[in-house]
């Protein structure tokens, strides 16, 4: 039996055990019905042997996984909405303003210091909001050598931010 026959009768036959799952875990059904179609999505692309024994802890994990990153996106946006809200009713104050843009203006003398593929890496995740793997996708490098070089960026600009602050 090939992979395609292998997962489209998984699919049928365990969907909405999945999509039960998700639910309950999410709150929300529209979210979860994402969820399971990104989860059955990389499923299909990936590149893992799969057999009868192994692809329902295979779409297990990486169902979980997608419900941890939702929850830490999302934990995110309540952290910012949060702080935009308590600063002086929707106003953000001066003060801020140039606390913010002088941690930028650090930031971007300490990616000066770095290689350009660091820095470009590096600005993809933390200002573009990219995944390790799009990021790959997208320069059309190997996911380990983006992986490695975002680690190294960052382990840099954490104790050049130190040194500086």
């Amino acid at each position: 039996m090939n992979k395609e026959t292998l997962i489209s009768n998984y699919y049928s036959l365990h969907r909405n055990e999945l999509l039960a799952y998700a639910s309950s875990r999410l709150g929300d059904k529209d979210e979860a019905e994402d969820l399971v179609q990104n989860t059955y999505l990389r499923v299909l692309t990936t590149d893992k042997m799969l057999t009868a024994h192994t692809l329902p802890a295979l779409v297990y994990t990486i169902c979980r996984n997608l419900i941890n990153d939702y929850y830490r996106r999302r934990a995110f946006h309540y952290e910012y909405e949060h702080y935009i809200k308590s600063s002086q009713i929707g106003e953000i104050s001066m003060e801020s303003v140039f606390f913010a843009a002088d941690i930028i203006e650090r930031m971007e003398r300490g990616l000066a210091r770095r290689p350009k593929k660091c820095r470009e890496i590096y600005r993809m995740h933390i200002l573009g909001g990219m995944r390790v793997s799009e990021i790959s996708e997208q320069t059309g490098q190997k996911y380990k050598t983006v992986e490695n070089r975002l680690g190294m960026a960052r382990k840099q600009m954490r104790s050049y931010l130190r040194a500086v602050v």
